[in-house]
């Protein structure tokens, strides 16, 4: 019980990092410290005593998502404002509910006088999911020129959806930007499946072996969370 406390309080977190934009280096802090890393996040960053009240309904929302989805759902009809319906979007994104989330994020994208490059993102991850390349790739392409997209998971998803369309030479270009250290291991080992896959498996070694090297630093916690990838990677590292 005590360690999904610590991840539904890192998610958090995560989240409130993610939605606010702060430093990067508090991505760190909060994996690689756990439940000090979050305390110094929350005490620093979120909490005051106006925000007392929204922390203990966010926790309540991590625990329990289908009142959160209730709750937003309630803010949509109340309020039919451009945020309520990302937020919504969000939420339907967060538990899986991929066609709603398009449903919400494409009527979002119809406010023409909005900044619309998150919302796209988020687009494109849930047309991903569905399994509908031709609309991930349409999507990306308007956003690939953002500087937020370089080195991103979203263009990391535009690699994988050219890879499905057959433009391997453009896939393996955008899969390759993913390939940043400390970072990204699911990916990096989906990276190297591919690599592997057109023959180039040395570079497919490399990228390996560099994950197997960083899994030897990483915190207890994170070792339990990337278990799994660990285990694939030496499983790889053994069969070529």
């Amino acid at each position: 019980m005590y360690y999904y406390l610590i991840i539904a309080l890192q998610a958090y977190c995560l989240y409130h990092l993610y939605t606010n934009r702060n430093a990067f280096y508090w991505w760190f802090i909060i994996l690689f410290l756990g439940p000090i890393g979050c305390a110094i996040y929350l005490l620093t960053q979120v909490y005051n005593k106006r925000d007392a009240e929204k922390i203990t309904e966010n926790l309540a929302h991590v625990i329990n998502p289908s009142k959160k989805i209730t709750d937003l759902e309630n803010r949509l009809e109340f309020s039919d404002s451009y945020q309520n319906r990302v937020n919504l979007a969000d939420a339907y994104l967060e538990i899986k509910d991929f066609d709603k989330a398009i449903a919400q994020y494409q009527e979002a994208l119809k406010d023409t006088s909005q900044n619309n490059s998150y919302v796209t993102k988020q687009l494109i991850e849930a047309y991903f999911n569905i399994q509908d390349f031709n609309q991930v790739v349409f999507y990306a392409e308007t956003i690939k020129n953002h500087s937020e997209f370089k080195k991103s998971r979203t263009q990391f998803l535009y690699g994988l959806a050219l890879e499905q369309l057959g433009k391997l030479e453009a896939a393996e270009a955008n899969l390759r930007t993913i390939d940043v250290r400390y970072s990204f291991y699911e990916e990096r080992l989906i990276l190297a499946k591919f690599l592997i896959s057109n023959q180039k498996t040395e570079d497919a070694k490399a990228i390996l072996n560099a994950i197997s090297t960083e899994s030897s630093h990483m915190t207890k916690q994170n070792q339990k969370l990337y278990r799994t990838t660990i285990l694939e990677v030496e499983k790889l590292l053994k069969e070529l």
